[in-house]
């Protein structure tokens, strides 16, 4: 068996990239595969609202000369790297949440891209299981921020237009590397089971249905991760983590 695997979502804004990859995390939990890391690499944190957690501080809340001028003496710069990445994780029962936020102030978002790059490669073999909740688009992946994935899920909805945007996303992501078989399609809120046609013959990996349980959870700001155990949506990602359980292990 893989020692750890990593799973990140993408996708273009409003498709359900956030459900998705929180309902993972509580399906690994679900199976004993734990903890899990669950990282928000999307500067507009909401993966910890969809978990049920409380983040106080993000990578990119982060000063860069406390990496510099203030490690404590008879620490190494690596160390209190390791030390800062621990006091950001947040902890819950069955994963640890880590957020990359937004910089402070004016500055760019090189510094909280750089902290992201040096928490994966510190953290990733402490969990069986990394999650990642990318931003819309493909900056994570052509940074090498969250380095290759085992897989990239490409989330879309039924229409065409949102379709061809994720066979683009797909193009991009070949374009920097990205091996074509670790790309997979994820069709979400999909009433009445229709799916119309796509564009070419790339075949989804998995089919969420809509489901009432995730709008009632985003009208109350439940966690959405919580919906009951047999809400469609819940249901079909334990299928979809099944499916990666079979190309990836």
């Amino acid at each position: 068996m893989k020692e750890t695997f990593s799973i990140a979502v993408s996708g273009k804004g409003g498709t359900g990239k956030t459900t998705i990859a929180s309902l993972l995390v509580r399906t690994y939990i679900g199976w004993g595969r734990k903890p899990v890391l669950a990282v928000d690499a999307d500067p507009n944190a909401n993966f910890h609202e969809a978990m049920g957690v409380t983040v106080r501080e993000t990578l990119g809340s982060m000063r860069e000369e406390a990496f510099t001028k203030s490690i404590p003496p008879g620490m190494s710069r690596k160390e209190y790297i390791r030390l800062r990445f621990r006091q950001v994780l947040v902890e819950s029962e069955g994963f640890d949440l880590m957020a990359m936020g937004r910089p402070e102030g004016t500055g760019c978002y090189c510094f909280a891209n750089d902290l992201l790059t040096e928490a994966m490669r510190a953290l990733e073999r402490s969990y069986p299981v990394i999650i990642i909740d990318n931003e819309a688009g493909m900056e994570h992946i052509s940074r090498g921020t969250i380095g290759i994935p085992d897989a990239l899920l490409i989330v879309t909805d039924a229409g065409a237009r949102g379709r061809r945007t994720a066979s683009r996303i797909r193009d991009i992501g070949l374009s920097l590397g990205v091996p074509a078989e670790r790309m997979h399609l994820i069709i979400n809120r999909v009433k009445d089971h229709q799916i119309p046609p796509g564009n070419d013959n790339w075949l989804p990996l998995a089919v969420i249905p809509e489901d009432p349980a995730v709008a009632s959870a985003d009208l109350t700001g439940a966690p959405v991760s919580m919906i009951p155990d047999q809400s469609p949506a819940r249901v079909a990602v334990q299928h979809l983590a099944g499916a990666l359980d079979r190309i990836l292990l």
